[in-house]
């Protein structure tokens, strides 16, 4: 049985700690409630909570099977369990592994970013906190205020304040079942408008030393240190503006990085392939993006020589109508080149800052381009989408999604025998999309005992490596982060009805439960 990690953090982590594996692989819930119901073909009707939907009867799909040699009535408290007929029993609703405190936290959350009434004045509370010059609205300096952040906003989403706290969240992830976190450090420059607007002030003389010093040398230190806190097989995000003026100057131009730019990321490559981490190199606005693709291809050149495993790599936004040409173009210099291709696949969050006319017409355009991405990329095949007349290069893949249809259409074909060799991860952001994420732990426990008895009963497939975007940085520098990301992403940010309602459904699911009505 895996040991449970204690966490600094205390009883309100949102991470899923209290899952215990049992050596059967059937999930073991600790907590406050009792042992979780399972979804059985002959109980009462149910309703979906994966999403908005009011259908009566949950689809099968919607179900989580429990191997057929695999113990299954009770998921047990003491790690036995009672062994009934699998062949009517199914496996338990994903959100079941989570701790109540962080279920009730995230319906908190995600009930205020899907109201279009709380969210603004939510948003300008976090601003007047992260940015007020007052000890009281400080969380660095008022003791109350950072505790109170500390077990609600900052335990949602955050990593940690120091190496400790950090890594005990990491090895906390892991053992209930991720395969690892994508990192990203909290702390970032940020420009004034004047010195936004004054960008080639810093190419030469005593301003260019002040970049230097102030901006990109913090960058690539607190990077550096992510890096280090980061373990083979986890992932770390950059973003190329964090570094600065002449980051931004350079990108919005299209020209190389300046010499001391140059050299900060040079080490931060070197370090990321030294460890095995991965690094990923974030997209932005698209004032800047078509200088991040120039960078991307030419550290992808370098640093992705290792067949079929990507040390660099750069993200596509589904949602921006060149994407398909763009990640085409770039496959196809892989493939002539002979060096593997790193993808991070989003939707896209910039819709209330980037153009409108790049953007796809409608959501359904999105996720079609989306898809079909995803499957040529799985499938290391041309398709409809994605259209070249060389062969395909070797890639690695991270998909980044809260949607389930995309990770459940992912994973079925990842599990066909000529899709075994291609490297696939998929990630959602802490404390969001829980539904999603969970159901790949449930899925992935199951796959361990198919493997062993031959037998398949999943429904969507292998199970992919499953990951968690989390940033670390002290309570303010996180607020700072994630108010920034918020309004970035104020779009995607709302469109979190799906989550709301499947912790909506959990907390009923655990009421019924405890009443003896489930």
């Amino acid at each position: 049985m895996i040991k449970t990690p204690t966490l600094a953090r205390g009883p309100l982590l949102p991470y899923c700690l209290s899952s215990l594996r049992t050596p059967s692989h059937v999930l073991a819930i600790t907590g406050r409630y009792r042992q979780p119901q399972l979804y059985s073909t002959d109980s009462r009707t149910r309703r979906r909570i994966h999403g908005s939907s009011t259908r009566s009867s949950a689809p099968a799909a919607d179900r989580i099977p429990l191997p057929a040699s695999s113990p299954a009535g009770g998921l047990p408290i003491n790690g036995e369990a009672t062994p009934v007929s699998a062949s009517s029993t199914l496996g338990p609703a994903p959100l079941s592994v989570l701790p109540l405190a962080t279920v009730l936290r995230s319906l908190g959350s995600t009930t205020i970013s899907s109201s279009r009434v709380l969210l603004p004045p939510s948003l300008a509370i976090m601003s007047m906190l992260a940015y007020s010059d007052q000890a009281i609205l400080n969380p660095d300096k008022n003791p109350f205020l950072r505790w109170f952040l500390k077990k609600t906003f900052y335990a949602q989403f955050c990593a940690g304040e120091n190496a400790t706290e950090v890594r005990r969240t990491i090895d906390g992830l892991k053992d209930i079942g991720y395969t690892g976190v994508i990192l990203g450090y909290a702390k970032e420059v940020v420009l004034t408008d004047g010195q936004t607007r004054d960008l080639s002030s810093c190419g030469e003389g005593p301003m260019a030393e002040e970049c230097i010093r102030n901006e990109i040398i913090p960058w690539a230190t607190g990077t550096l240190e992510t890096l280090r806190l980061a373990q083979p097989g986890d992932f770390v995000a950059i973003k190329f503006s964090g570094a600065g003026r002449q980051a931004l100057y350079a990108l919005k131009n299209r020209l190389p990085p300046s010499v001391h730019l140059k050299k900060a990321i040079d080490e931060i490559c070197d370090l990321a392939a030294e460890r095995d981490v991965p690094v990923l190199f974030d997209a932005e606005q698209t004032a800047i993006q078509a200088g991040i693709d120039d960078w991307t291809l030419e550290y992808q050149r370098k640093y992705n020589t290792k067949p079929g495993h990507a040390i660099i790599y750069g993200t596509y936004q589904a949602y921006l109508k060149a994407t398909p040409a763009l990640l085409g173009s770039q496959l196809a210099v892989a493939s002539k080149e002979g060096f593997t291709l790193g993808i991070k696949l989003v939707r896209g969050a910039y819709l209330g800052t980037d153009p409108r006319h790049i953007i796809h017409d409608t959501k359904a355009d999105t996720d079609a381009a989306y898809d079909g991405i995803a499957a040529s990329l799985i499938k290391r095949q041309w398709g409809p989408v994605l259209q070249q007349d060389v062969a395909f290069p070797q890639v690695s893949i991270l998909l980044g999604s809260h949607n389930r249809e995309s990770v459940c259409k992912a994973r079925k074909i990842r599990s066909s025998p000529e899709c075994a060799g291609t490297e696939l991860a998929i990630a959602q952001l802490q404390g969001m999309a829980d539904e999603v994420s969970c159901e790949l732990l449930v899925a992935k426990a199951a796959d361990k005992t198919e493997k062993k008895t031959g037998q398949t009963t999943t429904l969507c497939g292998e199970a992919p490596r499953a990951y968690k975007y989390i940033v670390w940085g002290t309570t303010k520098e996180c607020m700072k982060y994630l108010l920034r990301r918020a309004h970035e992403n104020k779009d995607a940010v709302s469109r979190t009805k799906s989550g709301r309602d499947a912790a909506w459904g959990e907390v009923k699911r655990r009421a019924r439960a405890l009443v003896g009505l489930a």
